[in-house]
């Protein structure tokens, strides 16, 4: 396990990190990064599993940056590919004069959506966040159903443009800019059908098959059945955010597998290019085609639309989920890990999605930066230590994982 240890040359912030904090501490706007004499480190490189700071420490990533890594962390195969069409085009006119990776990029999301799910035909809108992928979702059911109100769940996290954001559950997220939300939106307990009045206002209901911020939270077995019955019954559309849960996390393709239940509309994104800015809303053709036809000005678009190079980026990412076979790889690892971890108490989540219980994540999170492995804090108290390693992550760095773990505890 000795070549496993990461070489912490420094103290943790080392004096480039914590000199570069307080930098950022001028020129940054207040409320986005938090600097204290503990956090953060100032990332310089990384590769696989592995993150190196400026002061040439080396961790181990239990985050995969937010979810994003799941290839690992400037996967060759992914960089070539970027590499290569950064030679050729940086960008392109998305929705005037597209290019060709644009189109592939959309028949690759098609197929492994709707075309596993239904063996039916599907269309895609493509972003650059998770956020603006939910916008593209939202906006859909409006056209669609000629009706506006969505219902979400106690715990969601959909992002934070100002649409999303109605639709994210957390008061400190919403607070200070409640008076210009839309307010269309009614949230009820995760889990659980939805109980609301004059159900002939909303369009869909916008869930998350495992709530991720919220605390890797999973709903009964039986819940996401329930909800595409509902919405059938009612006339709603099923809106899944499979930001966080999508391309093999939860050891399948997309997290609605587990459950074989397929949505009317699917938000895509994170991990979906392995680190470039890249969302998509991908949905059944019939819904889609609620859109109209654009006659040279399309009504919902935006200037990096379809960007070459994150479509390159992409097909490149999904080819390496292919080839790796990462969905078995995250089941069998998730399952392997879980076993492990219920020794140091409740675990919950699927595949390399999981979440430990703790009573205070935030200083159990410090000590394992202390000891070279970066964690998140989960839930809306953090009462989670989040678990969601690049899907390349080996066992025997997750066994090195758990011994510190096993040391803190």
């Amino acid at each position: 396990m000795k070549e496993l240890l990461p070489l912490l040359k420094t103290r943790i912030p080392g004096p480039k990190s914590r000199a570069l904090g307080r930098q950022l501490r001028r020129y940054e706007s207040r409320n986005i990064t938090f600097v204290s004499d503990h956090w953060p480190i100032f990332w310089q490189r990384a590769a696989g599993a592995n993150v190196w700071d400026v002061d040439g420490n080396r961790y181990l990533d239990l985050t995969a940056a937010f979810g994003v890594a799941n290839v690992g962390h400037t996967n060759p195969r992914v960089v070539a590919g970027i590499r290569k069409q950064a030679g050729n085009l940086l960008h392109a006119m998305g929705d005037v004069h597209p290019n060709e990776l644009k189109l592939k990029l959309a028949q690759e999301l098609v197929a492994l959506t709707f075309g596993r799910w239904t063996k039916s035909e599907g269309r895609v809108v493509f972003a650059n966040s998770g956020a603006e992928a939910v916008e593209a979702a939202l906006k859909t059911a409006v056209v669609h159903t000629k009706r506006h109100g969505v219902i979400a769940f106690d715990g969601a996290y959909h992002g934070l443009t100002y649409g999303a954001l109605d639709t994210t559950w957390r008061a400190d997220f919403r607070s200070h800019f409640s008076k210009q939300l839309g307010h269309f939106t009614a949230h009820v307990p995760f889990g659980r059908l939805p109980e609301v009045t004059n159900i002939q206002d909303f369009a869909a209901v916008l869930v998350e098959p495992i709530q991720g911020r919220g605390g890797i939270i999973v709903p009964p077995d039986d819940f996401l059945h329930q909800l595409r019955q509902f919405c059938d019954e009612q006339g709603l559309l099923l809106i899944l955010d499979e930001i966080y849960t999508g391309f093999c996390r939860t050891g399948h393709w997309f997290a609605c597998e587990h459950s074989g239940v397929a949505p009317d509309i699917v938000c895509v994104g994170k991990a979906l290019a392995g680190g470039l800015p890249i969302s998509a809303c991908v949905g059944r053709a019939e819904v889609m085609d609620s859109w109209p036809e654009s006659h040279g000005e399309a009504i919902h678009t935006s200037t990096f639309m379809g960007n070459p190079l994150g479509c390159a980026a992409a097909l490149a990412s999904i080819g390496e989920m292919k080839r790796l076979k990462l969905d078995t790889r995250s089941r069998e690892l998730g399952e392997w890990l879980t076993k492990r971890l219920s020794k140091l108490g409740k675990v919950r989540g699927r595949g390399l999605m999981l979440g430990l219980e703790v009573s205070n994540a935030v200083p159990l999170v410090e000590h394992l930066l202390q000891r070279g492995i970066l964690a998140l804090p989960e839930g809306n108290h953090s009462e989670i230590v989040g678990l969601t390693p690049p899907l390349v992550i080996t066992k025997r760095q997750l066994s090195y994982c758990l011994e510190v773990l096993t040391t803190i505890l």
